[in-house]
């Protein structure tokens, strides 16, 4: 995680992002703490980023790459105004001993790029190229499903389906994928849970889940109640600052596999 010293609505990049409406720094870095002692208080270990000036996205670690058996195939981001995080966090992996392994196409780490159980969740359609499926897949031996995502809204995989157990349990919203993705994700996940517009609007599938616990944004009423009907204990947070610049739990946090 990064601290949000430097957050702000600087750009705009994404739709959720409007300059107009400026970020209460004093809030977001209560909430954002809020985040980080939460983890700490159900027993994960966190590691910080240092927060640079004129990066005001490194709060969003999710997007760093994707860190597996203590390599890490470290993103390549669409946006310009996002490239510069690139060597941050390509510094901060070696000063630790990992091996940093540097994309060759755009994908945008655990924001495109999830585990579940042996699979790699792939979305697509707005910022990670499909055709960085491939050394993806290289890169972790693992299936890579793609998933094109078609709503501007939803332009991560992690703020449209969200990884709730080693198992291959999901959350997930059809509407932000195209009819064949949703199609795929009924087929292989049939027991995934079905999140309404308002969770999805209110970033509650941008949640981070150890298995049991699931840390997930304050607005998401209803998944928090199938989450807990399915036996997860739902970590409800305020995380109202983060949505200014399209994330919440989820994005402000990488997890790291040694």
């Amino acid at each position: 995680m990064c601290p949000p010293v430097h957050f702000g609505v600087e750009y705009e990049i994404n739709p959720w992002m409007h300059r107009a409406k400026p970020v209460d720094r004093d809030l977001v870095q209560r909430q954002w703490e809020a985040v980080r002692s939460t983890y700490e208080r159900l027993g994960h270990r966190v590691e910080i980023v240092d927060p640079v000036d004129g990066l005001p996205d490194l709060v969003f670690c999710a997007n760093a790459g994707l860190v597996l058996d203590g390599r890490v195939l470290l993103s390549r981001f669409r946006h310009h105004e996002r490239r510069g995080e690139e060597e941050v966090f390509a510094a901060w992996f070696a000063e630790r001993g990992f091996d940093v392994v540097r994309a060759a196409r755009w994908n945008e780490g655990e924001g495109d790029l999830l585990l579940a159980g042996d699979l790699v969740l792939a979305g697509w359609g707005f910022r990670t190229d499909p055709s960085a499926h491939g050394e993806i897949g290289d890169f972790t031996g693992r299936e890579v499903l793609p998933l094109e995502l078609v709503d501007p809204r939803w332009y991560h995989l992690d703020t449209a389906l969200a990884v709730l157990d080693d198992l291959g349990t999901i959350a997930y919203y059809p509407p932000a994928f195209s009819p064949a993705s949703r199609q795929v994700l009924a087929e292989r996940f049939g027991d995934a849970l079905i999140a309404s517009a308002a969770d999805a609007l209110a970033f509650g599938l941008n949640a981070c889940s150890d298995g049991r616990n699931v840390v997930l944004a304050a607005g998401a009423v209803d998944l928090a109640g199938q989450l807990e009907a399915r036996g997860f204990e739902p970590v409800v947070l305020d995380t109202s600052e983060l949505q200014k610049a399209g994330g919440s739990a989820k994005c402000a946090t990488l997890e790291v596999r040694p």
